[in-house]
């Protein structure tokens, strides 16, 4: 199905201007009603994490471009008996999008049913899309699909909220689904393709487009055209382990539409961490879209989710989130058992997390040397533990081992520059060594990140007091 005409201009206006059908001014309360609580189940007045809502829509994103305005064929041949609609617009307060329990859906699903012509829950729906209320036109358009699910555009339509929600696996999905129903439908095909350039699909972006006919914009194939360049670079430089290329070729790739993508995201990530640059792969992986678990294993595959699972366990690990990183590496080992890789990560988070929590209970029993020992044989499985290095540090302060402990101190700050712990413990290892200078320095980048520290602001007074002193 093509573009569809604009609404029509015998609709009427409620509410501030705002268009709805003319026979849905004035009149029943009861969907504003079930919708209304349907949505206030949802949860709190913030649309919330929704995959990676700051780039749901993406950019140049045109809310009155995006929308099917075909009119149903039942509805001019009075195939549905319409029922007078009424929704008042300012009453309605929508909270947190997310995916309803069935028996939500169903109940609201159900009387809708009873007595609302889809079509003009489509109509409204995409009054909703253009005004930018992406969860109100997702709840109408999920209305208008359990009345009819087998029309195309209510399914298009719904991926086109998705998608503006940053829920863009499930508009994948109803994307598909809507091509399912009718597989010439270019304005599904079109958008479908741009779903795949964002998650990084080129081949698959590129058919959809040429299934899109006229829908598809020759920049945009272009665009397509020019990321399968940089992605085939992406694979040849971690081919060959050029770790320096890798984070060129895929800030390229994001930049150039994948915005979303997060096994490029992952490839970045895992090219800082062979560098050794572990903050900055957390940084990376921070801004990779947080999509569900089940439905990236839908999407990419047991193996594909399997390995972006093993590179967030990494992550987690060298930031100390040894928690995370061990449920991950879990969750990517029952993904592909078969992973050396997952099951090595799941191994060393295993001990890492096993000798951390050892030494902690060490140190707090003042059993110094020890713990010492116990934050040794976590680091013999991940020698470049920011965590473990800054915690040995500490036990190595209390021993008196100021040298080592600065030494531990200087490698978890190359690894993560703003380990602020490990850098308090560095100005102190210096002060006991009368290294005035060096503490000085540690002191005021510390004063900079938290000046209301009054510890810190103490330290450093006193530091900057003996280095007068030693001067004089």
């Amino acid at each position: 199905m093509g573009r569809g005409p604009s609404p029509s201009p015998t609709q009427g206006y409620v509410n501030q201007g705002k268009r709805v059908p003319k026979e849905a001014v004035g009149i029943s309360g009861e969907l504003e009603s079930m919708i209304n609580e349907h949505l206030k189940s949802k949860g709190s007045s913030t649309l919330g994490n929704l995959g990676n809502l700051r780039q749901g829509a993406g950019p140049n994103y045109n809310a009155y471009s995006e929308m099917d305005y075909c009119v149903s064929n039942n509805v001019a041949s009075g195939g549905y008996t319409n029922q007078t609609i009424g929704r008042e617009y300012d009453k309605i307060s929508y909270g947190k999008e997310a995916k309803p329990s069935k028996e939500q859906s169903g109940s609201l699903c159900r009387a809708v049913s009873t007595r609302m012509d889809p079509e003009q829950l489509k109509i409204m729906g995409n009054e909703d899309y253009k005004n930018g209320r992406f969860a109100e036109a997702l709840a109408l358009y999920d209305a208008a699909i359990a009345i009819d699910p087998n029309k195309a555009s209510y399914r298009s339509n719904r991926s086109a909220a998705l998608t503006a929600l940053g829920r863009l696996l499930e508009a994948v999905f109803e994307c598909r689904e809507a091509i399912r129903i009718e597989s010439h439908y270019q304005r599904a095909h079109h958008r479908l393709g741009n779903l795949h350039l964002r998650l990084g699909e080129t081949d698959k972006a590129l058919y959809h487009y040429k299934q899109a006919g006229p829908d598809a914009d020759p920049d945009e194939i272009a665009k397509a055209k020019t990321l399968q360049v940089y992605l085939n670079k992406c694979t040849e430089a971690r081919r060959f382990g050029d770790w320096i290329t890798l984070i060129t070729t895929t800030n390229n790739a994001i930049s150039s539409g994948a915005d979303s993508a997060p096994q490029i995201y992952a490839l970045q990530a895992e090219a800082l961490l062979k560098l050794r640059r572990h903050q900055d792969a957390d940084k990376v992986m921070s801004r990779c879209p947080k999509f569900d678990v089940d439905e990236c294993t839908k999407f990419f595959g047991p193996i594909g989710n399997a390995n972006l699972l093993v590179t967030q366990a990494q992550v987690d690990l060298v930031a100390g989130r040894f928690e995370d990183a061990l449920e991950a590496a879990q969750k990517a080992t029952r993904l592909d058992s078969n992973s050396k890789e997952a099951n090595k990560v799941m191994r060393k988070a295993r001990a890492v997390t096993s000798a951390r929590a050892k030494g902690n209970e060490l140190f707090k029993a003042s059993k110094f040397h020890e713990a010492c020992i116990a934050y040794g044989e976590g680091l013999d499985y991940d020698p470049y533990n920011s965590v473990l290095l800054c915690n040995r540090a500490a036990c190595r302060s209390k021993l008196g081992q100021f040298d080592k402990a600065i030494d531990d101190c200087n490698t978890a700050l190359n690894l993560r520059p703003s380990y602020s712990k490990a850098r308090l413990r560095r100005a102190d290892c210096n002060a006991k060594l009368e290294r005035w200078e060096a503490s000085i320095q540690d002191y005021e980048i510390l004063l900079k990140e938290t000046p209301e520290d009054e510890e810190v602001k103490r330290a450093l007074l006193e530091a900057q007091a003996q280095l007068q002193k030693q001067a004089t």
